[in-house]
C-alpha cells in the first residue's frame, strides 16, 4: 500500500506529499530503496477536493509501481535508446541495421533525447517529423566543384595527383575527381586547396543541398524511434507507445527508374571499350539483376558450369567500423540460383582466363580470397571490391561516354521490366530477383504487369473473338 507523508516549510505548513511505494528486498534480503512520487495541492482548489486528489495519485501511483511502469521513470530517451541497440546488437540482429541505426541516432537524440521516456508524447515526434520536412534540414556536409583548371595548377606547382593525395591526406581518386569537376567533400577540397597555398573559395565553388529529407528518410527516423519504444512498453517502462499515436508522413511510390531500348543499345556499345573486367561486371548486372553488393560478393565457387548459373547467397557491405564484411543476401531466405544465357558462361570462362593470368602476376602479392572482383591497388591485390566501387565507377563512365546515368539498381529494374513486358510469371520475377514475396515484385513492377496484361488481352480476342483461331496453334 503507498505511504503518504507531508512535507511542511519553515512555518509549519503542508507544502506537498510524498507518495512512496514499497520495491521489496534485493537477493541479499537488503530493503531496496522505495518509489517515490510528489504531490504538490492545488491552491486553486479546497482542502477537501485536494484530499481527494492526493488520494487518486497515491492510488494510481501504486497502480503504475505494481504493473512495472515506474521502475526507470527517471530514464532519459538518450540513455536507453544506447540500451537498446547494444541490447539489437547482442542478440544478432545484422550489423547493417546497427549502422543504419547508429547513423539515424545522433539527430532524434538533439530533439528528444535529453526527455525522459514516460514524457515524451505524440505531439513531440510531430514537432520533429515537421522539422525534418522543410527546407536545409539535411544533416551533409556541402560539397565543392572546382571552378579552376586544377591539373594544370598542380603541374604548374610541380606536383602529382598522387604527392597532392599524400600531402592532403586522401586516396587519390578523390584528387582525380576534382580536377574531373565532380563534387567532393567541402573537407576534402580545403584540405587540397591548403596543399595548392590557395584560398579554397579561389578553387572551388561550395555548395549546399537544401532540398527537404524524403518522406521515405523520415520514416526511417520514425520506425527506429517505434523500435526503441516498442522495447520500452515491453519491458513495461512506459504506459503506452507513443509513435502509435503519431502522425507520420506516407511513404509515397517511388519512381521505377530503368532504360529504354535505345538507350540500351547506346550502353552495349560504350561497354564493348571497356575492360574485360568492367564489361564482365556490367554484363552480369544486365543479365542477372542481383544488387550490387551480391555482385562483389560473388566468388568462383558460385558459378555452376555445368548447369550454367550462379549461386547468389553473399553479400558483401562495408562498415565504418570493421570495413568489409561477409553478410547475409538482403532479403532473409533469397539465397538463389540465377541461370545464364550461353553468351554469360563463355564470357565468364574469358574472364576467369584473364583472372588467373593477373593472379600469377601478382605471385606472392596477390591476396587469394576466391571472389570474382577484385582490386587492383597496391598493397591490395585480390582483396574484393567495395560495391561504392562498382557505384563510382558507373557514374564517371555515364558521364564520360554522355549516356543516361547508370547506377546498379537500374540494371536490375530493367532486367525486371523486361521479364514483364514479356510475359514471364510474377513468381519467375520474383524468384530471379531474390525478393521473399511474390507481392513484392507485383507492387514494384504493378504498371508494367498492367501493360503486359493488356497485351495478354488483346492476345486472347484475336484468337478467341476476332477470327483468329488458327493463331491459338
Amino acid at each position: 500500500m503507498a505511504y503518504i507523508e507531508p512535507r511542511k516549510n519553515k512555518q509549519g505548513e503542508i507544502i506537498a506529499y510524498r507518495i512512496r511505494v514499497n520495491k521489496g528486498y534485493d537477493k541479499n534480503g537488503k530493503k531496496l530503496k522505495p518509489y517515490e512520487f510528489t504531490f504538490k495541492p492545488d491552491p486553486d482548489k479546497t482542502e477537501r477536493q485536494n484530499a481527494k486528489a492526493l488520494n487518486e495519485a497515491a492510488v494510481e501511483f501504486e497502480k503504475k509501481c505494481r504493473q512495472g511502469y515506474i521502475a526507470d521513470c527517471k530514464q532519459t530517451f538518450a540513455d536507453y535508446a544506447d540500451y537498446v541497440i547494444a541490447l539489437k546488437e547482442r542478440t544478432g540482429v545484422r550489423r547493417r541495421t546497427i549502422d543504419g541505426y547508429k547513423r539515424l541516432l545522433p539527430r532524434i537524440i538533439e530533439t528528444i533525447g535529453h526527455m525522459k521516456l514516460t514524457d515524451i508524447r505524440p505531439q513531440h515526434l510531430n514537432m520533429f517529423y515537421e522539422e525534418l520536412s522543410r527546407r536545409n534540414s539535411r544533416r551533409v556536409e556541402p560539397r565543392a566543384t572546382s571552378k579552376v583548371d586544377l591539373k594544370a595548377l598542380i603541374k604548374k606547382k610541380k606536383l602529382t595527383l598522387q604527392a597532392v593525395a599524400d600531402k592532403a591526406g586522401m586516396n587519390v581518386n578523390t584528387v582525380s575527381l576534382a580536377c574531373k569537376g565532380e563534387r567532393i567533400l567541402e573537407s576534402k577540397a580545403g584540405a587540397i586547396a591548403k596543399v595548392l597555398g590557395t584560398p579554397i573559395t579561389k578553387l572551388f565553388i561550395i555548395s549546399k543541398d537544401s532540398t527537404p529529407l524524403s518522406n521515405k528518410t523520415i520514416l526511417e527516423y520514425h520506425r527506429l524511434i517505434n523500435t526503441i519504444f516498442k522495447q520500452a512498453d515491453k519491458e513495461m517502462l512506459i504506459p503506452y507507445n507513443p509513435t502509435a499515436k503519431a502522425t507520420p508522413p506516407k511513404a509515397g511510390k517511388s519512381k521505377i527508374n530503368f532504360f529504354e531500348y535505345d538507350d540500351l543499345e547506346k550502353i552495349q556499345a560504350a561497354v564493348d571499350k571497356l575492360s574485360l573486367k568492367w564489361r564482365t561486371i556490367i554484363h552480369l548486372l544486365m543479365i542477372t539483376g542481383c544488387r550490387r553488393a551480391e555482385l562483389c560478393g560473388l566468388k568462383w565457387d558460385a558459378i555452376d558450369w555445368e548447369n550454367e548459373r550462379i549461386f547468389i547467397h553473399i553479400n558483401l557491405l562495408y562498415s565504418p567500423e570493421v570495413g568489409l564484411y561477409e553478410d547475409t543476401t538482403k532479403t532473409s531466405g533469397s539465397e538463389r540460383y540465377v541461370k545464364l544465357p550461353k553468351e554469360s558462361i563463355e564470357l565468364l570462362r574469358e574472364y576467369q582466363a584473364w583472372y588467373n593470368e593477373q593472379r600469377t602476376l601478382y605471385g606472392n602479392r596477390w591476396h587469394d580470397t576466391n571472389f570474382l572482383f577484385f582490386q587492383e591497388k597496391s598493397g591490395r591485390e585480390g582483396l574484393p571490391m567495395s560495391p561504392d566501387t562498382v557505384t563510382r565507377f558507373l557514374d564517371e563512365f555515364s558521364e564520360r561516354e554522355g549516356l543516361p546515368h547508370l547506377n546498379p539498381h537500374a540494371f536490375r529494374h530493367t532486367m525486371a521490366s523486361i521479364l514483364c513486358y514479356n510475359h514471364i510469371d510474377p513468381v519467375s520475377i520474383s524468384h530471379r530477383l531474390g525478393h521473399s514475396r511474390v507481392s513484392t515484385t507485383t507492387d514494384y513492377y504493378s504498371h508494367m504487369f498492367k501493360d503486359a496484361d493488356d497485351i495478354n488481352a488483346e492476345t486472347i480476342a484475336d484468337i478467341l473473338l476476332r477470327g483468329g483461331k488458327n493463331k491459338a496453334g
